[in-house]
């Protein structure tokens, strides 16, 4: 815990730290940039994906400290190249613009959803599961898909503690729950969350992306009834009865219905103030919800029952991972982010010609290629990017170039699922699964499973949509 709050007080002390007005006017551009520049991020993904795998117990003690030498690997070259006014600028601006929030944010909804128990289990029969892993994929475009994972995962692991073979649980979960199921509503997933900000109406998503959503899931439960029914015949233990005794902390669940709506009311409002903060300005609305969320986490906290928390074995460490990992990540895409903004001007040009071949945009290019690079970037910039590629405008996108952001969407949501770091949850599910002494495929054999599981699916939807 002390680590905890020394890690946060360093935090704050390099946020609030001053930063020159020059230094304000140097962002980065991506047409300097070579694709020299994302070897930090690669050497970052070959780390997690390698070490942890052929090292992992060197991985878990220093995992931090690789990845901030990975962000350093960006920044002093950067900083050489293109002046340290500019390095500390595009450091201060992805901790406070980026980070911050998206931290905050999944930090609030870990303890929330930590500080419910639902107690007594399900059986861990076949048709038990594939009914959790339904109902997870409906709650996720309601309370997110970090606060549906994290609600639900303890559940999960009870009921199937009794299996030896449980690996695919925890992968459809992730691919269901933690990405999927995400895709009606822009409190589901982030990158939908970007084009509400941008002007997307809030239940475009529920009406665009019903049909490709419903063909993934329906597609991924009849796979996973499948396979989980021959894992279960090879069981050798008989499953328990199913015993619910209703619900413990309770009070949490108003605090994840609380998160998303202070998300949702806080991106409708548009007040016109503009705050500086250590030389970045900031949207009024936009400090306002960062500090209302992180407001909620800590209620969470305070008024949870500590025996829930340890009936529930709650842990620091999964988000502690998922923290770290990730401010190296958002530091150490800067670069391919940049390189990707600049268009047909800068060194990703090949790809944004494939975009748009013969001058009109190509819907199974932005389907793929979005989702190709969701699966390794964040997700919700990404997003921003294609969005941006495809013109920009809310109002045209929603009407005769529908199909453009469907595709856009479906790609940035559905592809999330393809890696463990295309989307936060992704990671934190591994990292609770394991805490409870459960097996996850490692990084590469994770991506075997998305490909041959996910790779089909989404086949499927580029045939019957784009």
């Amino acid at each position: 815990m002390a680590r905890f709050r020394i890690s946060a007080l360093v935090a704050a002390a390099v946020v609030l730290l001053p930063v020159s007005a020059s230094a304000a006017e140097m962002p980065v551009d991506g047409r300097d940039l070579g694709l020299v520049w994302i070897l930090p991020f690669a050497g970052l993904l070959l780390s997690i994906a390698g070490l942890s795998l052929v090292a992992p117990f060197f991985w878990h003690r220093n995992y931090g400290k690789i990845t901030a030498g990975w962000a350093a690997a960006f920044l002093i070259p950067f900083g050489a190249r293109f002046g340290w006014g500019a390095a500390w600028h595009e450091l201060i601006h992805v901790l406070i613009v980026d980070y911050i929030p998206f931290i905050t944010l999944l930090a609030a909804l870990y303890t929330a959803a930590g500080g419910v128990r639902l107690k007594g289990s399900l059986s861990g029969r076949t048709a038990s599961n594939v009914l959790f892993l339904a109902g997870g994929t409906v709650l996720a475009s309601v309370i997110g898909t970090t606060g549906a994972c994290m609600l639900l995962i303890k559940p999960l692991l009870r009921a199937n503690a009794w299996r030896q073979r449980t690996v695919h649980t925890w992968v459809f979960f992730i691919f269901l729950v933690g990405n999927i199921g995400g895709a009606l509503s822009p409190l589901g997933d982030p990158p939908l969350y970007i084009g509400y900000l941008q002007g997307v109406h809030f239940f475009w998503p529920t009406v665009h992306l019903a049909g490709p959503t419903g063909l993934v899931a329906a597609l991924l439960l009849v796979v996973y009834a499948l396979v989980d029914t021959i894992a279960l015949r090879r069981e050798a233990d008989e499953p328990p009865k199913s015993d619910w005794n209703g619900i413990e902390g309770a009070r949490n669940i108003a605090v994840l219905v609380a998160i998303p709506v202070v998300v949702l009311v806080t991106g409708a409002w548009d007040s016109g103030v503009t705050l500086t903060i250590a030389g970045i300005d900031c949207a009024l609305e936009d400090v306002v919800r960062t500090l209302g969320v992180a407001a909620l986490g800590v209620l969470a906290w305070a008024w949870t029952n500590p025996l829930t928390f340890r009936h529930n074995e709650f842990s620091w460490e999964p988000i502690r991972e998922v923290a770290k990992l990730f401010a190296g990540i958002f530091v150490c895409i800067v670069p391919a982010l940049a390189i990707i903004g600049a268009g047909e001007e800068g060194a990703a040009a090949p790809v944004v010609q494939l975009l748009n071949s013969g001058g009109h945009p190509d819907e199974a290019m932005y389907f793929w290629i979005t989702g190709l690079l969701s699966s390794v970037l964040d997700n919700a910039p990404t997003y921003l990017l294609f969005f941006n590629l495809a013109g920009g405008d809310p109002q045209l996108l929603q009407t005769s170039m529908a199909r453009t952001l469907q595709a856009i969407s479906a790609g940035a949501v559905f592809m999330g699922a393809m890696t463990y770091i295309g989307n936060a949850p992704n990671f934190m599910v591994r990292g609770v699964v394991t805490a409870h002494g459960r097996r996850m495929p490692s990084f590469f054999a994770y991506i075997a499973w998305s490909v041959t599981v996910l790779g089909p699916a989404f086949a499927a939807v580029h045939w019957t949509f784009f």
